[in-house]
């Protein structure tokens, strides 16, 4: 309710059945109106602490929690950049399971293989072969054979168990411990975990957070200017 007590309003031509003329307007909330956080808030990281949200946190339990005021949850789904809370709030984990079953249709496609993320490897002198955590497919391989130095042969050894890899000309994600596949599921469950962190204000900054917020928000002075709080539109109904 504090983010929608200081939305502005816009005067809409009225639909009423008791209007007395098409000149009749009515003050609404203007829901559309967006801002952005102001570039000096969003350039100086030292306004802001790191947030891990829990399952059952929502935006006005932070708020209470880190300002004593719930109806300052707009300040944290600002700050956090959520624009769709719907979609870019986490999930619990509890809900995780229907949401990727929904969006994948069955188990089986749930379990299917995403992508392939490979292993550190390096060789036995400790120089870095392949860096962990990239992106493949599974038809991603290392060419062994550019990997002698002359005459000498090096062992490899994979982050997966510590395990020496055999040498040879070729190593693969089908036979070897390069790369690990990540489900469909896993996936999903990595960008839900993702998402859980996020910037909060920091609190000795939140009066003037609030009265920026209230300035900005307002309207600048055009054709359609009213008041600070204020703006009209074009009368919509169309006479023949």
């Amino acid at each position: 309710m504090g983010y929608f007590r200081e939305l502005p309003n816009i005067r809409y031509q009225s639909f009423l059945n008791h209007k007395k003329s098409t000149k009749d307007f009515v003050d609404i909330k203007n829901i559309f109106r967006r801002t952005k956080l102001f570039d000096y808030l969003s350039n100086n990281v030292s306004l802001f602490n790191k947030y891990v949200i829990e399952d059952g946190d929502r935006p006005d339990t932070i708020a209470e929690s880190l300002y004593n005021n719930a109806e300052f949850d707009y300040i944290v789904v600002l700050v956090a950049g959520i624009t769709n809370i719907t979609h870019q709030w986490p999930l619990q984990d509890f809900q995780m399971y229907d949401f990727a079953l929904a969006k994948y249709g069955s188990e089986e496609n749930m379990n299917a293989v995403h992508h392939y993320e490979t292993y550190e490897i390096k060789d036995s002198e400790n120089r870095l072969i392949l860096p962990p955590n990239l992106i493949v497919d599974s038809s991603f391989k290392i060419d062994g054979s550019a990997l002698r130095f002359g005459t000498n042969r090096f062992t490899l050894i994979s982050q997966a168990g510590n395990t020496q890899l055999d040498d040879k000309n070729e190593y693969t994600v089908a036979t070897d411990n390069i790369a690990r596949p990540v489900t469909n599921y896993e996936y999903e469950t990595i960008k839900n975990d993702e998402s859980r962190k996020i910037d909060v204000l920091r609190n000795s900054y939140l009066t003037t957070f609030v009265d920026d917020f209230k300035e900005v928000i307002r309207y600048s002075k055009n054709s359609h200017y009213a008041k600070g709080a204020i703006a009209k539109t074009e009368n919509t109904n169309i006479i023949p």
